[in-house]
């Protein structure tokens, strides 16, 4: 614990993007593996496709877990504070990923390597919900005055680093090793390295969450945890616009990351490794593009910026079938075009609708927005795109990416509307633009 250490913005960003990092380093190796490895080592019994597509039922389980792992690790904070609640968290998360890493398959121990497989999956879910700590909201508030779009997208670069992290493992590994060979041993290691990794980022946040200025800060603030009921009662309606408002972001999430991976090992002859390493390439645009968001929404506002990109989502879904289906040229521009939109988006679609909560709920109320929004935008999205693709085609994957533009549109209208009215009852809204 420290007395005199001061927590400056740009040290409050350097935690958050660290913590970010190794979150989605997690999620994402898991993902890369339920593409890879999953189908061959615990679904055997079935063809490659329906293996992949179990495979996509189980990495499902974590979005599922994730708002439950929210409200318990509340409630560990209130009792017993953010350290603890933080410490617990992250160590949880990176054993959930470190023990897949040792797990049997289906041909050593049948069915229980699946059911083990799912625990690991709910674990990862349940931790990632309590691994919030505030950093972004506080961030958010210390924020300068016209440059809120700026250190709004700074915890968002966490994604891309995270990806190319465990994309560039796993490209390594893939390139290096015969078949044989990365699905005997080589593809443990990204899983293994995982706890190592979230170690470092739990001491980069505690370096933060452990002083004085920052309980202080967090207290004058009221970023505090409460009841999840008192949460919904007084402002629910807010969660569930925020929970929308990013669904076009998040849709296309793992439509550029997960799916096309799957798609591309299924249903071509191009290399994995080969095809991981555009993947790399496209984070590194999605990466500019998310630090591109933030000086952009501070000229022009983040809803609008927002709104921008759901219109041009839509559009890009519209040729998705074509660039996809259009050989290796093709899909080496789905993934550049889509995650350079997906950084515009992603890097201001946490920080849009935050504002409307008050400063009394707006610790839990982020959390569980951010939560939602995964549920319902990214949680299944490899599962479907993949299996409504694979029997009616690629424009079905169109169809998902228009559903979430729409509904990105549709929230942001709404929530338009609902801060008007609130505004002319004379309730008082934090400034946001």
């Amino acid at each position: 614990m420290s007395t005199d250490h001061k927590v400056a913005p740009e040290e409050i960003a350097l935690g958050v993007v660290i913590g970010r990092t190794a979150e989605f380093f997690d999620f994402f190796v898991y993902g890369i593996g339920s593409v890879l490895v999953f189908p061959s080592l615990f679904f055997p019994f079935v063809d490659p496709l329906t293996g992949t597509i179990y495979s996509f039922m189980v990495f499902s389980l974590a979005f599922i877990a994730r708002p439950i792992g929210s409200m318990i690790f509340m409630t560990v904070d209130r009792l017993h504070g953010r350290g603890v609640k933080l410490t617990a968290a992250m160590l949880m998360l990176g054993f959930s990923t470190a023990v897949i890493s040792f797990l049997p398959g289906y041909d050593q121990i049948g069915a229980a390597s699946i059911f083990l497989l799912g625990v690991c999956r709910v674990g990862q879910g349940l931790a990632l919900g309590g691994a919030w700590d505030g950093l972004s909201s506080l961030l958010s508030l210390n924020a300068p005055r016209g440059r809120r779009g700026w250190y709004a997208m700074m915890p968002q670069l966490g994604a891309p680093l995270g990806f190319l992290l465990a994309s560039g493992l796993f490209a390594y590994f893939v390139i290096n090793l015969t078949a044989e060979d990365f699905l005997g041993w080589g593809w443990r290691y990204p899983f293994y390295v995982a706890f190592t990794i979230n170690v470092v980022a739990l001491f980069a946040r505690l370096r933060l969450v452990a002083t004085d200025e920052f309980v202080r800060q967090l207290e004058s603030r009221e970023l505090m945890p409460v009841s999840v009921a008192d949460m919904f009662a007084a402002q629910g309606r807010f969660v569930l616009i925020g929970a929308f408002v990013p669904l076009a972001s998040f849709a296309l999430f793992h439509l550029v990351t997960i799916f096309p991976l799957s798609w591309v090992t299924l249903f071509s002859d191009r290399s994995s490794g080969g095809f991981l390493l555009v993947q790399c390439a496209g984070a590194a645009v999605g990466a500019v593009a998310i630090v591109m968001s933030g000086i952009i929404a501070d000229r022009i506002g983040r809803r609008p910026l927002l709104a921008i990109c759901a219109a041009l989502i839509a559009v890009f879904s519209a040729v998705t079938p074509w660039l996809l289906g259009g050989g290796s040229t093709g899909q080496t521009a789905f993934i550049v075009l889509g995650f350079g939109l997906l950084g515009l988006s992603f890097g201001q679609a946490s920080g849009a609708v935050t504002s409307n909560f008050s400063s009394q709920y707006r610790y839990t109320g982020a959390a569980l927005t951010s939560d939602l929004s995964w549920l319902i935008g990214a949680g299944f999205a490899p599962l479907v795109a993949l299996g409504f693709s694979s029997r009616f085609g690629l424009g079905w994957v169109s169809v998902y990416l228009l559903s979430g533009a729409v509904c990105t549109l549709a929230s942001l209208l709404f929530n338009k509307l609902e801060t008007q009215e609130s505004s002319s009852g004379q309730r008082v809204r934090p400034a946001s633009r």
